[in-house]
């Protein structure tokens, strides 16, 4: 009996001291918490759906972990969640954070400076996501760091110095960023000379020459110059690769993605010329062989090569009448035994572009500017072209079967069709099988999407008479996909996100979601097989896109919705957009409540025009929705867009007008 009644006093009193620890929780660090998830605009996976803002005690949270006594959080870890958003500054709040492990998501923006106020931080993993701008110097306050990864983002500027006074320093990954300048050691004579402000330490800058704890760190795949420190010379040279450093071994960059730098050549680089003397990690071959085998792969190259000659020139006279189709197998499958047939004509006028050519531009494949489930979507620049946009699918090669080659190559060939100055532009493709790759190239618009001009603290660069350009802009594009290209083309996701802006805000469609559509259209035919185990396609006698025209309408009368007023297609607090619209679209005396805030003035006419195509756009009968030719005719004839007209609009038009140029 007494140790049943010291039982239960224990339990009462362990249940009271923890609801005393709850209610003493830190607010500040509650906050801080729910400021982070404040940042993240898209959580797909839904991670964060049990933070709970009005819950004291955040230790049950997913990806939380708290101290012992269950007073302060001391580790977060939410790794490849998918998490879209920004870095809130208020991290620092954790005053005992020990670990910020928030590898492989989609984050955006700068590394906050306050990160260097967590004292007790150990291991700040940030890896594998887009973050841009500079490294922060406040990060060498940070004394007790044993772990920093920083890799694959998209990080710019020089390397702090003040990373040498992380004396417990362990393990530094900063491979594949955009980082220039020195790898700074001893003095750090090329850096700024101290910390300033509230984050001073007093110290003068030191490089890495000081870290005596480093083990393991990765500089590859930047853009740094000079020499590799000679108290970093324990490290492999794999971790030094890829950059403009003035080393023979390990490879570094050409001289023209080093901006005109010219990188030391060795005399397998000086043999040919052509090709780039580093793009990313590559097997090095002996360039020196002996004379009885150099002669034997001549006579044997020379004896195939006939062989080949002649199995073309024969299989060209068989095929003299017939079409062009051959057939297509899978390779190394043992899955796959059925024979699709191809037409070779389709591809024949596309730029066809080799993994390495792409993998060069896109800097290793490094620099992500978008992501979905099914696809990564990275940015490059062409050797002596443009700047492109590379989607590279999502999918492994024992996935792949042959009607999804066949629906890849009809993807290419409907791309390859489009040419409008407001659609985006396929500049080619890239297919091949080591390693296994399908990728769609197009031209890259420089200045983002519309989704975030509209909705991420940009809006103020989108005046009213800048957002009519972009919507008779996106319904001219709209009238060439559906009327003038036969038959015609549909945007598989039409919305603010597929809607691209270049430098002028001029808009560009872009189909980003058409391999949703290659992966549901070889679902749907999957079954057609013939008795004899073999079917021949033709690319007329797939399923065609004009089916979703009635679609794009309606997403478009969505999109004008969006632009005008400034808010997301859907949201928590007011349902469906459309929903929300409705009340005011139908009374012409409180359509000003549908306009963007943001905005200083709009033109009432333009207002009246915009809500009567939506209407049109939005009717629930998809037989009585106008075509977007006629909807565009009403756009252009009614809208002015022209210098004029905005300044007549208003008295403070011309200030908005310096903003848009």
């Amino acid at each position: 009996m007494r140790t049943f009644a010291f039982l239960s006093v224990l339990t009462v009193f362990l249940s009271v001291e923890r609801i005393v620890i709850c209610d003493a929780f830190p607010s500040n660090e509650v906050y801080a918490l729910n400021t982070f998830k404040e940042a993240i605009y898209e959580d797909p996976l839904l991670v964060l759906s049990n933070w709970n803002a009005l819950d004291s005690d955040p230790c049950d949270w997913a990806g939380i972990f708290c101290s012992m006594a269950q007073d302060h959080v001391i580790k977060i870890n939410i790794s490849g969640a998918s998490l879209k958003g920004f870095l809130s500054p208020n991290l620092h709040q954790l005053a005992s954070l020990q670990e910020l492990i928030l590898h492989g998501n989609v984050l955006i923006g700068t590394i906050p400076k306050e990160i260097g106020l967590l004292k007790n931080l150990k291991v700040l993993d940030l890896g594998a996501n887009q973050l841009t701008g500079p490294i922060p110097r406040e990060l060498g306050n940070l004394t007790n760091l044993m772990k920093i990864n920083l890799q694959s983002n998209g990080l710019t500027g020089k390397l702090p110095a003040e990373l040498g006074n992380l004396k417990y320093l362990e393990e530094l990954r900063l491979d594949r960023n955009k980082l220039q300048g020195t790898v700074p050691a001893n003095n750090g004579s090329d850096f700024t000379s101290g910390v300033h402000g509230m984050y001073a330490s007093g110290a003068s800058p030191t490089g890495f020459c000081r870290s005596s704890q480093l083990k393991v760190a990765d500089f590859s795949f930047n853009f740094l110059i000079g020499s590799i420190p000679k108290c970093l010379g324990y490290l492999p040279k794999s971790s030094f690769q890829g950059n403009c450093l003035q080393h023979k071994d390990p490879k570094q960059r050409s001289a023209s993605l080093c901006g005109g730098t010219p990188p030391p050549t060795s005399h397998a680089s000086t043999v040919n010329n052509k090709h780039p003397s580093v793009e990313g990690p590559r097997h090095q071959t002996s360039s020196s062989k002996p004379t009885w085998l150099l002669a034997l792969e001549v006579v044997t190259g020379v004896m195939v090569g006939s062989l080949f000659i002649v199995a073309l020139v024969t299989g060209l006279h068989k095929c003299k009448n017939k079409s062009s189709i051959i057939p297509w197998k899978k390779s190394g499958s043992g899955k796959d035994n059925m024979t699709i047939y191809v037409d070779t004509g389709m591809l024949k006028d596309v730029v066809r572009y080799s993994r390495q050519e792409l993998e060069v531009a896109c800097e290793d494949f490094s620099n992500i500017i978008g992501s979905s489930p099914d696809s990564l979507v990275y940015k490059g620049t062409m050797k002596g072209g443009p700047e492109i946009a590379v989607i590279s699918l999502c999918v492994k090669e024992e996935h792949w079967t042959a009607y999804l080659e066949l629906y890849f190559q009809k993807e290419v060939a409907e791309l390859a069709r489009i040419n409008h100055e407001n659609t985006g532009k396929l500049l080619g493709y890239c297919r091949e099988s080591s390693p296994f790759t399908r990728m769609l190239v197009f031209e890259y618009a420089s200045n983002g999407t519309l989704y975030e001009h509209l909705h991420y603290g940009e809006g103020c660069n989108l005046s009213w008479t800048r957002r009519m350009k972009i919507v008779i802009g996106i319904a001219k594009g709209l009238t060439y996909l559906h009327s003038e290209l036969d038959p015609p083309f549909t945007i598989s996701e039409l919305n603010s996100n597929s809607i691209y802006l270049t430098e002028d805000f001029s808009p560009k469609l872009v189909d980003f979601e058409s391999w949703k559509s290659i992966i549901s259209r070889s679902e749907k035919n999957s079954g057609a097989i013939s008795s004899e185990g073999a079917i021949c396609v033709l690319p007329n006698t797939l399923e065609s896109r004009h089916l979703d025209v009635q679609g794009n309408t309606y997403a478009f009368g969505v999109l004008l919705l969006e632009i005008i007023s400034g808010r997301p297609p859907y949201c928590k607090d007011k349902g469906c957009l459309v929903d929300w619209a409705k009340e005011f679209l139908e009374v012409p005396e409180v359509l000003s409540y549908v306009v963007d805030p943001e905005l200083k003035h709009f033109k009432q006419e333009d207002l009246k025009v915009i809500c009567e195509v939506i209407n049109l756009c939005i009717h629930p009968s998809s037989s009585r929705r106008t075509s977007m030719k006629d909807l565009c005719n009403m756009l252009e004839s009614n809208i002015d867009t022209s210098i004029t007209a905005e300044l007549k609009a208003s008295s403070l038009a011309w200030a908005e007008l310096a903003l848009s140029s």
